[in-house]
């Protein structure tokens, strides 16, 4: 909701001080802040999806619309980047010289300080809640604050300079840098939807758990694991020896996933308890097993 708010105020600010200076420049900072706006609207929508609770049909929760979130954000940056791309053209094929620049420049500087609160309010605000919706959102805000100072600095230059085809060569390189935006947005959109494992240093802290309890005839393999959302889904097997009580062996899977959501939060831990003595069950490590006829 502070994002909606901010994305507004930006867009009034922006816009009247393209409207005062003509600059397309100032336009394309405009712009940006629109898909702001829109991200922020489907952000909420996403976030409201992603915090139903698990039902019938949506076992695993519905943490997964977080993605889809970010990634018609990375669609939204790269539309505004083809529109830049295309007003500044134009205007380098026609020049004409800027008006009041000092204004303009003026009134988008408050524009990006209230873009650069935000983005500082929502990134602590995802870390917190380890939303992937709320990190891109703050991204995207710091982006546009250095796409702001970029284009200050260039329709300043034009304006001291007396040369026109500055605007629209910094707009042009606004287009760039958010293009590259767009790009990873989507890249990381995508990899959770694919299903991606989790990062190293969450699956380093992962195994340095199992390996402190592969002591005594206990391994584990078919570590495997995936991240949705702010969820976190952990999966392995572990081999004991074939004369422990089923009691015995539960404990210690207990114990186990116990001591892995303690080092990797909002995790559902899967176990699977095998025999080390039988040699089916160092078969059992392939993604997809083979049914045995």
């Amino acid at each position: 909701m502070i994002s909606i708010a901010a994305a507004v105020a930006t867009i009034g600010l922006k816009g009247g001080a393209y409207a005062i200076t003509g600059s397309v420049g100032l336009l394309s900072d405009a712009l940006e802040s629109l898909v702001n706006l829109l991200a922020a609207v489907i952000a909420l929508i996403a976030l409201f999806v992603a915090a139903k609770p698990a039902d019938e049909d949506h076992a695993y929760g519905h943490n997964k619309a977080e993605y889809f979130s970010s990634g018609f954000e990375g669609a939204l940056i790269l539309v505004a980047a083809l529109s830049i791309g295309y007003v500044s053209l134009q205007r380098i094929l026609h020049p004409r010289p800027l008006e009041q620049a000092g204004v303009g420049l003026a009134i988008s500087a408050v524009a990006s300080a209230i873009n650069y609160a935000v983005a500082r309010v929502l990134s602590r605000a995802g870390r917190r809640h380890g939303s992937i919706a709320l990190e891109a959102d703050a991204h995207h805000l710091m982006t546009d604050v250095w796409t702001s100072v970029g284009v200050i600095a260039g329709v300043g230059a034009a304006a001291f300079t007396e040369w026109p085809v500055l605007d629209p060569l910094v707009a042009l390189a606004v287009a760039a840098n958010i293009v590259r935006t767009g790009v990873n947005l989507l890249q990381r959109s995508a990899l959770g939807l694919l299903d991606t494992a989790l990062p190293e240093g969450m699956r380093r802290d992962i195994t340095a758990v199992l390996d402190a309890h592969a002591t005594d005839g206990v391994h584990y393999h078919a570590l495997r694991t995936r991240q949705a959302g702010r969820w976190h889904f952990i999966s392995f097997h572990v081999l004991v020896p074939g004369g422990w009580t089923v009691q015995r062996g539960h404990d210690l899977l207990e114990r186990i996933e116990d001591e892995i959501r303690a080092k990797v939060p909002l995790s559902t831990v899967f176990t699977h308890l095998e025999p080390v003595e039988d040699p089916l069950s160092f078969e059992d490590q392939r993604l997809e097993r083979e049914q045995r006829e």
